[in-house]
């Protein structure tokens, strides 16, 4: 058994559960058909005195079994890892930003919107030192033509709590040039993984373009 696996480690993540979701230890006893005395012996012995009960009390938080068990999951967004020893912040030179970037990949693309601006996940591809992308002519994602738009792209290390960031802020320009389209559908990375009819090309023209990594000294 390891420190995460220990009942006390497991008790102290199903509390700090019950106090997002803002179950007392009675709800939590109610939603799981057992006494609030029988819960509390449970998580002094952990789930080896009986798992059937602490399946119920996953269930009942919402929480997948292994993250429960251990307080890992398999998709748990990035930066669950401590900081690492000595870390440095690093700023990227323009090449380095574009070398990053690649020729395609996922990135998230920063248009104004009616209330506050609107940050969305694209499939990207990258063409002359622009960034291009595929949406619905009507979809979140389609700027009006000119618009300022950023786009930004990282990359996390869990395991070696390192990672980089990069950000372009310029011009939204939709592309309605056939030929061009045909050009750009044959890029790697054209066809968006949402699927669907997104016919419409948007390149985004970068004005200016910065990068962070962080790393260990």
């Amino acid at each position: 058994m390891t420190e995460h696996t220990e009942p006390e480690a497991i008790a102290r993540r199903i509390a700090q559960r019950c106090d997002q979701l803002g179950l007392s230890e009675g709800m939590l006893a109610y939603q799981t058909h057992m006494s609030p005395a029988y819960l509390r012996q449970l998580l002094r012995t952990g789930p080896e005195f009986d798992e059937e009960a602490f399946l119920r009390i996953a269930t009942a938080l919402g929480t997948p079994w292994p993250e429960l068990l251990t307080g890992h999951r398999p998709d748990a967004p990035p930066g669950q890892a401590d900081v690492g020893p000595r870390p440095l912040l690093l700023h990227l030179t323009g090449p380095q930003c574009w070398e990053l970037l690649g020729t395609h990949g996922v990135g998230r693309i920063g248009l104004p919107g009616r209330a506050a601006p609107v940050v969305l996940p694209v499939n990207y591809a990258v063409d002359a030192r622009t960034v291009v992308y595929r949406t619905s002519p009507r979809g979140a994602a389609a700027p009006a033509e000119g618009s300022p738009a950023s786009f930004q792209v990282d990359h996390i290390d869990d395991h070696r709590s390192r990672g980089w960031s990069v950000l372009i802020l310029g011009e939204a320009h939709r592309i309605d040039d056939p030929e061009e389209e045909r050009r750009l559908s044959a890029l790697p990375g054209a066809t968006p993984w949402a699927g669907g009819a997104r016919p419409l090309w948007v390149r985004i023209s970068a004005s200016e373009i910065a990068g962070r990594r962080i790393g260990t000294g």
